[in-house]
């Protein structure tokens, strides 16, 4: 959530880079101008009434003891009056500040002054490219046929199951899953974030903090009689972990890793795009989270974007990096760098990962700040990206590693696998 006072402070700029994502907010940032002008007057009215009311009672006591009792009744008439503006004077704050913070809730983080304009993935910018594209042999079979024929994921029965969206992984298929698991951990953990195994389900306080909610889009599993959400990423429980935290300046930074099962309704996905593993309701993921000094949050982003690099080159997949332009970015974010391993036997490019610096926009809506060097209080920056997203590097290793009479496996998980070949 934008602070009101950077709104204030930085009306034409704010106003000038929502338009990166194709957003005209002019009317809604004069809205919340108006709003909370209104909400500050409000405010002082009611600090001077309660002033006059406090001040009055002690005269009225006063007037008691003298004996002046006619003029002590006179007063607290007043101050019954007071009290009726009072209580009417904080009905009208408490709506101003409740219609104030809806406004806020609506409008995106302020995109970084490197993210390219546009409004679809078209315009995002590839900033880097690594690895040969293999050359499969003749009759090479997209992932979904491969999982088929080797008895590794049953999409069927995982549709019985539940429903489309939901596999079922088996054998060879599993152990390799449960190896990039391990192996993604592992690699995270040498990097120096600590490993968290977290809630998978979140309540409306912890979806509000990260940005997730309001769900506008309705992708988000909601448990209506407790109120609670399936998680669509480990993002939301291990952010929230820092949710109403004051940590102190020599805390930072701090790393965190997690592995999840993530929950997402995909509703509106159709169409051959989402084949197999290429786009599912349920799936794992393991992710980096990082709270960082504001000065270091850029840098930081640099460092989690290396570390993906190093995962994708020890597993041998060829991959690109794209910096998202403003209609791409999410709603919380400021700067998203994307990942994505080319399906050779699809001939596509599927997103494996997103790095992400929210700056301040997480951190204002959690209350998450650090006492500087001065003892005053500051906001945090959030970061956090997968590392990885297992579906589609499942898909990129069984597409690219195929041969005539199997699927390879990468060498840097033979040793979590207890075999070489499926």
């Amino acid at each position: 959530m934008l602070q009101v006072p950077f709104i204030r402070d930085n009306k034409a700029a704010v106003i000038q880079r929502l338009a990166k994502r194709g957003l005209d907010a002019s009317k809604m940032i004069d809205d919340v101008i108006t709003l909370d002008e209104k909400r500050r007057s409000i405010q002082t009215e009611l600090d001077n009434t309660l002033a006059e009311s406090n001040t009055i009672s002690k005269q009225i006591g006063g007037l008691f003891k003298s004996g002046k009792v006619e003029e002590a009744n006179a007063l607290k008439a007043k101050t019954g009056e007071l009290k009726e503006t009072s209580k009417t004077l904080t009905e009208e704050l408490n709506e101003a500040s409740n219609d104030l913070q809806d406004l806020l809730f609506q409008i995106p983080n302020v995109p970084h002054e490197s993210v390219p304009t546009g409004n679809s993935e078209e315009d995002n910018e590839e900033v880097f490219n690594w690895g040969d594209i293999p050359t499969l042999h003749e009759g090479a079979l997209p992932h979904w046929e491969l999982a088929k024929k080797y008895d590794i994921i049953d999409f069927e029965l995982g549709n019985k199951i539940t429903g489309a969206g939901f596999p079922v992984y088996k054998g060879k298929g599993a152990k390799l899953q449960r190896a990039l698991i391990t192996y993604f951990l592992d690699k995270n953990a040498e990097a120096g974030y600590t490993e968290y195994q977290l809630p998978l389900l979140v309540n409306e306080a912890s979806g509000i903090g990260t940005g997730q909610l309001p769900d506008k889009e309705g992708q988000m599993y909601h448990v209506t009689e407790d109120n609670l959400y399936l998680i669509p990423t480990a993002e939301v429980p291990g952010t929230n972990i820092f949710r109403n935290t004051v940590l102190n300046e020599s805390d930072l930074p701090i790393g965190i890793t997690g592995y999840t099962p993530c929950f997402r309704r995909e509703a509106g996905s159709y169409g051959a795009h989402v084949r197999g593993l290429n786009r599912l309701h349920q799936f794992d993921k393991v992710e980096i989270i990082r709270v960082e000094h504001p000065e270091k949050s850029y840098e930081a982003l640099d460092g989690m974007v290396n570390h993906v690099k190093t995962i994708l080159e020890a597993l041998k997949l060829p991959y690109r990096i794209l910096k998202l332009c403003g209609g791409d970015t999410s709603f919380a974010s400021a700067l998203t760098y994307d990942f994505e391993v080319f399906s050779t036997a699809q001939n596509r490019w599927l997103e494996v990962s997103s790095v992400s610096n929210f700056e301040t926009f997480q951190a204002n809506r959690l209350k998450l700040r650090y006492k500087n060097a001065n003892g005053k209080n500051e906001l945090a920056h959030t970061l956090n990206g997968s590392s990885l997203a297992l579906p589609r590097i499942l898909a990129g290793i069984l597409e690219n590693y195929q041969v005539a009479d199997g699927v390879e496996i990468p060498e840097v998980l033979q040793a979590y696998t207890g075999f070489n070949k499926i």
